[in-house]
This record gives C-alpha cells, structure tokens and sequence, in this order.
C-alpha cells in the first residue's frame, strides 16, 4: 500500500492539520492501491498563505528566470517518465502503454509549447501607431487555485500549473482525489528543479472541501477548473463574492459529421477515438452523425470496430482499453447505456454489463448505438464511457443543426473531402475547437470550447493569457 498523506505547502512535504484518510482504488481490481489525506481549512489556508507571501518575489523574478526552472522541471521529467506513467496507470486505470505514450507525454508535449510562448511573449507592448506613448502590460493575476480532474490528470494539471508559474503567479493545486499520485510525482518534479518555497503548492482534498475552500479564498485571485459542468456551475457561484477570474473547461458531446465522401478510414477512426482512454474524454467524438445514403455500411464499420476492440488490464502492454475510474463512474454508465435501450435506440455493440469473462473491476463492453434521435438522453447526456451513438441525417443543413442541437460546445468533428464544405462548416458548428479529417491541433494550439462546455482556453500563449491581466498605461516615456 502506497502512503502519501502528507501535502506540499512552502516548499515541503507537510502532514495534514486533521489527517482524514481516503483511499485511492485500483480500478481494475476495486482494491485500494494507496491512502493519501484530504484536506480541511487549516491546510487550505497554509497552502494560500505560502502562495500569497511567495508571490511578490516570483512575479518579480525575470521571465527568463522562471523559463529556465520549467526547463529544469522538464529534465526532472525526462529521468522519471516511466515512474510517472505507472502512476497513471494505476491509479485511474490507463493502460500502460497509454499511460505511457499519450498521458504521461502530455506534459513535455504542452510545457515546451508554454516556453516557446513565454520565450517570444511581449509583456510589455506598444499599444499601436495611433498611440506612440501607450503601452499594454501582461502582469500575473496573483495567487491561482488549480483544480483538476481525474481522466486525464497530466494534461490537465500541465495546462493549468505550468503557464501560471510562467505568467508569474503563485499557486495551489487540488487535484482530484481519485488520481492524486500523479500530481504528488508532478510536485516531486519542480521541487527538484528548484522552484522556490511557496510558489507551488499542493493540497489533496475533494470538491466539497478544498475545491470549494479555494473558490470562495479571499486571497485566491483566480481559480482555473476542469471537470464537469455541474461542478462548475457551483464553482463560478462561490467564487462570486470574491470577484475572482474563474476560467472554466468543462464537458462535452461532440458531433463527428460523416459525409458520404470522408476517407476510407473516417468511420473507424471516429470509433477507435470515441474509445480512446475508455471513453473518459470530454472532446470525445460521441455522437456520430451520419449521412443517410452511407448510413448502412457505416453502422458495420462501427460494429466491426467496436467488437474488435479489446478490454484488457491496465498491466498489459499494447492497444486495448482499460476500466473506467470507479464504480461510481461504471453504474453511471450502465445506467445510461439501460437508457438508451429503453427509448428506443438500436444496440449494435457491447451493451450492458461486464466484458465476457471479467468479473472484477471496473470494466465496460465497447458500445455503439443505431437509429439514435438527438433528443434521447444518450445523444444529450455526457455519459464519459465508451458509448456511441449514430444518428443519420439528409442535408447539410440538417447535420449542422443537430450538431448544434446541444448545452455543449467544446469539439466537432467533419469527415469529408469537400474543402469548401469543410471550411464551411468548421465556421457554422458552435464549438471551441473543430477538427477535419483526422487533423489535430498543432503544439500551441487554444483547447477550449463554447456554451455549458465552458470557455477556457488552454495551451501555448493563448495559456499564458488566462494568468495575466493587462494594464493599459499613457504617458509612458520613450527612454
């Protein structure tokens, strides 16, 4: 049993004010694999008070300076990446070779995006032609409140913590209590790298203790979250009364359109990326919308690729999936793959229930629904598993409006080799981001969406921006 209660507030590893166990699960046996402690006020408080002394000096610190520790930090990842992946692996259930290859290497992949960004950033600028002695100054925001989900722990805690520290603020990280592991192994890495005492800092804890602490903190200045929507609605309502900035990444129910002339492997690929890290991703491509005259062979196509997926244990080499974070997560999902059935939409794959032959953990059969109608719950719902659905339409027109026909605006997909219809439709579809044919963001790239999916805007100098605040100053003189 792996033991890690203790927090990392100025500098050092400290143990709690009140300890109150909590055990982390394995989700592929439900068997605690650690006991970290949560939080109370006492710890909430230190971890800001250390932020709040820290931060005089660290905005004060030449941006080159700050560039120079993350660079460090890096190194520090470099030497104990694997460590880092197991971590992962285990304590939300990615399969190592996931962990390994997409989840751990989130953090090199967006950190060297941010010191690109910070390494060109103007922090101080003209303010244009029309106004020779203006000037726009990017200053950090203060101490920040980090709180960070679970499904993809080191992507999400690498776009909040490491463009803060560059911007110049100080802060404190929640993450989630049901992957803290990985998080305490990222806090190992920039106290190794020599990040002075205070600047970061790290609480364990859950929404309803820490999360809201920080949210209504006087001496919180901003809070950045990611997770569910529901949770950042609550946020957003406690962090009210402080005035803080709250900047929010939210859930998801992305359209992936299915033109009758997308690529050969369009089909497939929008299944193999529904799948991906057992559906816990809230850009995933989970409704498929489907033009009806290519609506029969595509259903097979997704059959054949979802039966074809295999669901394995997190140990296990190789390009399978794994469970889901916990059983809380798993009898969401059956309850709403149940739903789906029970209004009327056609099971085509997996379906309710543990995989054959798996009696233990947390488990969920690859699942694609047919003839599904944008209003059922499974095509409104964020079901955060491994559930498709398809949905056919007849025009253009009408694929656009059920694309649209939803709380949430985060990803959109388009499968087609039209480009005027791409281009097209990439500037009707209301989402933060939208990907065609297959093509991701590249490195620097805004992550970030529209509507209940919240309005962040993660990576690179678009990053750096969510931590500063801009001073307009006149009367500056040229020297």
């Amino acid at each position: 049993m792996i033991k890690k209660r203790e927090f990392y507030i100025d500098g050092a590893w400290v143990a709690p004010a009140s300890p109150r166990d909590h055990d982390v699960i394995n989700p592929s046996n439900e068997d605690p694999c650690a006991v970290i402690s949560l939080g109370d006020q006492a710890d909430t408080d230190a971890a800001v008070a250390a932020a709040k002394s820290a931060w005089p000096a660290w905005r004060a610190t030449d941006p080159s300076a700050r560039v120079a520790i993350i660079e460090k930090f890096l190194e520090q990842y470099e030497a104990r990446k694997e460590e880092m992946a197991q971590a992962i692996s285990l304590e939300m259930g990615a399969p190592i070779t996931l962990a390994r290859n997409s989840q751990a290497t989130s953090i090199p992949w967006h950190t060297q995006g941010f010191l690109d960004a910070a390494k060109n950033f103007q922090w101080v600028k003209d303010a244009g032609e029309h106004a020779p002695n203006d000037r726009l100054s990017y200053e950090p925001i203060g101490v920040v409140g980090l709180i960070t989900p679970w499904n993809w722990p080191m992507n999400q805690v690498t776009l909040k913590v490491i463009p803060a520290l560059l911007a110049g603020c100080t802060c404190v990280l929640k993450p989630s209590e049901e992957a803290p592991l990985s998080s305490m192994l990222f806090a190992e890495f920039l106290h190794d790298a020599g990040l002075p005492a205070g600047v970061f800092n790290l609480v364990n804890g859950d929404g309803l203790g820490v999360g809201t602490q920080l949210s209504e903190h006087k001496d919180v200045q901003m809070i950045s979250f990611t997770g569910s929507t529901r949770a950042g609605r609550a946020i957003s309502k406690a962090a009210a009364d402080t005035m803080k900035r709250v900047t929010l990444e939210l859930g998801g129910k992305g359209a992936n359109l299915i033109f009758a002339d997308a690529d050969d492997k369009a089909v497939k690929r929008g299944v193999l990326h529904m799948m991906n890290n057992t559906g816990q991703s809230c850009n995933a491509p989970s409704r498929m919308l489907v033009d009806r005259t290519v609506y029969d062979q595509t259903l097979e196509i997704a059959r054949e690729t979802a039966d074809s997926i295999k669901v394995g244990t997190p140990t296990e080499e190789g390009r399978h999936i794994g469970p889901v974070v916990n059983k809380r997560q798993w009898d969401q999902i059956q309850g709403l793959i149940e739903t789906g059935i029970n209004e009327g939409a056609r099971l085509i794959a997996g379906g309710p229930g543990l995989p054959e032959g798996v009696n233990r953990g947390y488990y969920v059969r690859p699942t694609v629904f047919a003839d599904v109608s944008n209003d059922m719950t499974i095509a409104q719902q964020e079901i955060f598993g491994p559930v498709l659905s398809i949905i056919p339409f007849d025009s253009e027109e009408e694929a656009v409006r059920i694309a649209n026909d939803t709380e949430y605006g985060l990803t959109n997909y388009v499968q087609t080799q039209d480009a005027a219809r791409a281009n097209r439709l990439s500037l009707q579809l209301e989402s933060g981001m939208v990907e065609i044919n297959g093509q991701g963001r590249a490195q620097g790239m805004p992550f970030g969406g529209k509507k209940s999916s919240g309005r962040a805007r993660e990576g690179g100098a678009f990053g750096l921006e969510e931590f500063l605040e801009v001073k307009s100053i006149s009367g500056w003189i040229n020297t």
